[in-house]
């Protein structure tokens, strides 16, 4: 599957432009990584893939999440077997399958920070411009900002990648800065 044919996917299945704007920051968050650790062009599109479709059914099929895409989505489609596992492992309350490969744990990590990171830039003049750890650590705190985010899952997230969670946040603000 190219990029193309997964962001048609994407708009097949998700009207909001706000879960779309989401889908794209994880996609691009996990390109960013994969560049970083040196994957292959075809691991990087795998990444990018499994950081787009993560939450394809989400707006259709909420209490199906992410199960739904995964039996009757995705078996229609090409997509490797690591990207769908990625997705599973990247809601295992709801799947029950444990984020244990490299990809699969990228992309758990980079889930929710995207998502609470966007929340941030919302409230900043510059948006991700010249976007700070400490910003974001200090939103962290305030349980009420963003307060549908898990803050449970961003740590374990940087755990699970072995990553401090300032450089965490530091290479993503790099990443969203720039990306369009």
């Amino acid at each position: 599957m190219t990029i193309n044919e997964a962001r048609n996917l994407l708009h097949e299945w998700i009207e909001a432009d706000s879960l779309r704007h989401h889908c794209e920051m994880v996609s691009t968050a996990m390109g960013a990584y994969a560049v970083k650790l040196g994957k292959s062009d075809e691991e990087t599109l795998n990444w990018k893939l499994a950081g787009l479709l993560h939450d394809l059914d989400w707006e259709k099929q909420p209490d199906g999440h992410p199960n739904y895409a995964l039996d009757h989505v995705f078996p229609k489609t090409d997509l490797p077997e690591e990207v769908t596992e990625a997705i599973r492992a990247h809601a295992p309350e709801r799947t029950g399958k444990q984020p244990e490969t490299e990809i699969e744990r990228y992309l758990f990590a980079c889930d929710e920070l995207s998502g609470f990171m966007h929340a941030v830039s919302l409230m900043r003049p510059d948006g991700f411009g010249g976007m700070k750890a400490k910003s974001v650590t200090k939103k962290l705190k305030d349980k009420k900002f963003a307060a549908n985010v898990s803050r449970e899952d961003i740590s374990r997230g940087a755990a699970l990648i072995d990553t401090e969670l300032n450089e965490h946040i530091l290479l993503l603000a790099k990443v969203f800065e720039t990306s369009p």
